[in-house]
C-alpha cells in the first residue's frame, strides 16, 4: 500500500458543502477522496480523453492543486458525492482553460457511475450557481471530438455546437469540439421565468 500523501486540501475549507441537488451534494476536498479519486484517474477508460492515466501521486497532487485554486477563486472541478450512502462519484465543476476566455464546465466520474445521469445532474447545478451567482455570461465545455458521452451531457445541459478546434495540452495535440450556452439561453429554458432573469 503506498504511503498517504502529505497534502493539506485547504485548510479549513476542507469537505464544505457548497451545493446540493436531489441525489447529491456538490463539496470541497476531503483528504478520504483521494485513493478512489487515484483510482478514478488510472482508470484507461475514464482517461480516454483526458490524456494520460495518473500514478496516485499525480492524482494527489491534482486534487491538491484543485483544492487550493478552489480556496482562492470559490469554484473549480470538486468532488461530487452521493448523498444516500457518501460515496465519491467523481467531480464536477466550473473551471478556466486554457485556451480560451469563457469559462468551462467540466466532469469526471468513475466509469461505474456512468449513465445514471451523475454528470448532467451535477453540472446543471454548477450551471445555475456560474449563471446566477457567479454573473458568467457564458459557459463553454470542450472536449475530444469522438467522446460522444460527453457531447450528450452537453446537450443534454442546453448545450450547443460553438465549433471545432485543433488544441494542444501538455505537448498532445488532438481535435476538439466545443459546446456553449449563453446566460440568456440558460435563463430561457428555465420554467416559468418570464421576466427573463
Amino acid at each position: 500500500m503506498a504511503p498517504e500523501t502529505p497534502i493539506d486540501l485547504g485548510g479549513d475549507r476542507i469537505g464544505e458543502v457548497l451545493l446540493t441537488t436531489p441525489r447529491l451534494s456538490l463539496r470541497s476536498w476531503r483528504p478520504d477522496d483521494l485513493p478512489t479519486f487515484a483510482a478514478l484517474n488510472a482508470d484507461p477508460e475514464v482517461m480516454r480523453y483526458l490524456g494520460t492515466v495518473l500514478t496516485g501521486q499525480q492524482a494527489d497532487e491534482l486534487a491538491n492543486a484543485i483544492q487550493e485554486r478552489f480556496a482562492q477563486r470559490g469554484f473549480g472541478m470538486l468532488p461530487v458525492e452521493r448523498r444516500t450512502d457518501g460515496a465519491f462519484l467523481g467531480i464536477c465543476g466550473v473551471n478556466y482553460t486554457p485556451w480560451y476566455a469563457d469559462k468551462e464546465i467540466g466532469w469526471r466520474f468513475a466509469r461505474e457511475h456512468w449513465g445514471q445521469g451523475y454528470a448532467t445532474e451535477s453540472a446543471a447545478a454548477w450551471m445555475e450557481w456560474a449563471f446566477a451567482e457567479l454573473g458568467v455570461p457564458r459557459l463553454i465545455s470542450v472536449t475530444d471530438l469522438p467522446n460522444l458521452r460527453s457531447i450528450a451531457v452537453m446537450r443534454r445541459l442546453g448545450m450547443t455546437f460553438d465549433h471545432e478546434a485543433d488544441l494542444e495540452e501538455d505537448g498532445d495535440h488532438f481535435r476538439a469540439v466545443i459546446h456553449s450556452i449563453t446566460a440568456e439561453q440558460w435563463r430561457a429554458a428555465q420554467p416559468g421565468d418570464t421576466a427573463g432573469g
